[in-house]
């Protein structure tokens, strides 16, 4: 089995001795292509129609029962102001679970699953105001692919979005 690491520690933090490589899941939003940690992946699906639900903010679709559990789905594209989504036949729901709690993220398209050495994570850069980097773990690089690397951890349970405890 391939040697899985967790990511590189958030801006200031040292970095663990035995940290080495980071497998992550690849996919699309719009034109760019993103990664998160494999080992928060628990499934891979494809776009089903959810239940809405009232005064929900507009990035959460709704929720979907996978196998008796309420699952809530967040379209990152919306998320992430991508402009507006578009559901497929590559439409896919990644089943993520963090810290014992099940949620569906809607992405464009599943693209693959890659191994990065601590060398090809680059840190993200401050970009200020402009864009908020505190959900971005850095940027991976191989070959001439540049993946935007996600924390899903703190996203998901950053205030804004309340649906996993926060993570300590």
């Amino acid at each position: 089995m391939a040697e899985i690491m967790t990511p590189p520690p958030h801006r200031g933090a040292a970095a663990p001795a035995t940290s080495s490589r980071l497998e992550v899941v690849t996919f699309t939003l719009g034109q760019e292509e993103y990664g998160i940690d494999i080992q928060k992946v628990q499934e891979l699906r494809g776009y089903d129609a959810v239940t809405r639900i009232a005064n929900a903010p507009e990035y959460i679709k709704g929720v979907v029962n996978l196998r008796g559990i309420i699952v809530p789905i967040i379209d990152m594209r919306i998320k992430f102001r991508l402009g507006t989504p578009s559901y497929d036949q590559f439409t896919v729901v990644i089943v993520l679970n963090i810290a014992g709690r099940v949620v569906g993220m809607v992405v464009d398209s599943v693209s693959d699953v890659i191994t990065l050495s601590a060398e090809q994570i680059k840190p993200a850069p401050e970009m200020g105001s402009v864009l908020d980097t505190d959900y971005l773990i850095g940027l991976g690089t191989l070959d001439e692919r540049m993946l935007i690397l996600v924390d899903i951890d703190r996203l998901m349970s950053s205030d804004e979005m309340g649906l996993v405890e926060k993570i300590v």
